[in-house]
């Protein structure tokens, strides 16, 4: 009997009908077992954790569809102890249920750092290992001194605080300063537009502190920037060695601070170019 004798009898296809069932519920069941244990096609959107914390999530159930994991934890003063800063995958990101979420979170404990010391360091080397150390700048205390900006102690709460202490990173940092021999003044920094941060920072390298801080229609402090200054750029050029120098803000949400700018231009600025030669060293470190 040959192959195609074979092919002709009805019981060839019976069995040939039977097999291909059998494949197609074979595979059937496959892939249904695959949908349930995969979960194929079903997707949950990954909310936005920022500022919760992980004890928060886990009441709210997050852990039955993500897999929740904390990868790192840094210090941050302006969030609560234990709250989410980061997280990956980002909020609005597709993906399945046990999905890995890394978050960092803020540290329970602060970092540490240790004093450096800064005695007999110019302002401006001063400025720099502190924040070299993490440290911030506190008050700049101008006291009779033959070297003008040379770093005589550096203080908390008027203690002196000696060189290995360990502190709690982004402490402030007092300094005491000497005026040197001559009575003389510094250049006003032009502030209007700057941000905070900015703003501290280019007081303290002018030998200046900053005064009072007032907000005007400002809600979110990251679009807070320089409105106005007391003293005044526009009224005075030159102030005394430590003056504090009181800040208004405003938000760049609301107010146009490019065209406000013309108004502090340099030619507005100008000073008589014979005072300024006679001047020319006042900001100068010792």
């Amino acid at each position: 009997m040959g192959f195609f004798y074979f092919l002709g009898r009805k019981k060839f296809y019976i069995h040939f009908l039977i097999i291909m069932v059998l494949t197609i519920i074979i595979f059937l069941g496959v892939m249904k077992s695959l949908d349930y244990y995969t979960q194929h096609g079903k997707v949950y959107l990954v909310p936005d954790f920022y500022g919760k914390t992980v004890d928060q999530l886990i009441e709210n159930h997050y852990e039955e569809y993500f897999d929740l994991l904390v990868i790192d934890s840094v210090f941050d003063r302006n969030n609560e102890k234990g709250a989410i800063l980061m997280q990956n995958p980002k909020a609005g990101s597709k993906v399945k249920q046990g999905r890995h979420i890394y978050l960092t979170v803020v540290a329970q404990q602060p970092e540490k750092t240790i004093m450096p010391n800064l005695k007999n360091l110019s302002l401006r080397q001063a400025i720099v290992t502190l924040e070299m150390n993490k440290l911030k700048v506190g008050r700049l205390n101008y006291v009779d001194y033959f070297a003008r900006n040379a770093v005589i102690d550096q203080t908390i709460n008027d203690e002196i605080i000696e060189e290995g202490t360990e502190l709690n990173t982004g402490t402030s940092i007092d300094l005491t300063v000497g005026k040197g021999r001559m009575d003389v003044k510094v250049n006003m920094p032009l502030l209007i537009a700057k941000k905070p941060k900015a703003v501290i920072s280019a007081l303290h390298y002018a030998s200046l502190n900053l005064g009072r801080v007032y907000f005007t229609d400002v809600e979110d402090t990251t679009h807070a920037r320089v409105y106005k200054t007391e003293p005044s750029i526009l009224e005075s050029k030159l102030v005394d060695l430590g003056t504090d120098i009181d800040i208004w803000y405003r938000s760049d949400e609301s107010f146009d601070f490019d065209e406000y700018l013309l108004k502090f231009t340099s030619d507005t600025l100008n000073v008589d170019s014979t005072y300024i030669d006679k001047n020319i060293d006042l900001n100068d470190e010792y």
